[in-house]
């Protein structure tokens, strides 16, 4: 990937329905204004995960579950 740590980095693919282990684009953007992109498998394996990072992590999952 030729990374020198001044880099940027974009996920696309997460915004609309998520499913597990789906292909996802990661765009690195340098600061010359070139690009890369990478393909990637979304490690968000199961569908609780899916809820997790929906709520914003575990905690606040249990939290509004323990709530509503």
């Amino acid at each position: 990937l030729n990374l020198i740590g001044d880099e940027t980095f974009d996920i696309s693919g997460i915004d609309g329905e998520l499913t597990p282990q789906q292909d996802v684009t990661l765009t690195i953007k340098r600061k010359d204004g070139s690009s890369q992109n990478v393909q990637l498998l979304l490690r968000i394996d199961t569908p609780i995960e899916v809820d997790y990072y929906r709520s914003g992590g575990i905690l606040p999952y249990v939290l509004k579950e323990l709530v509503g």
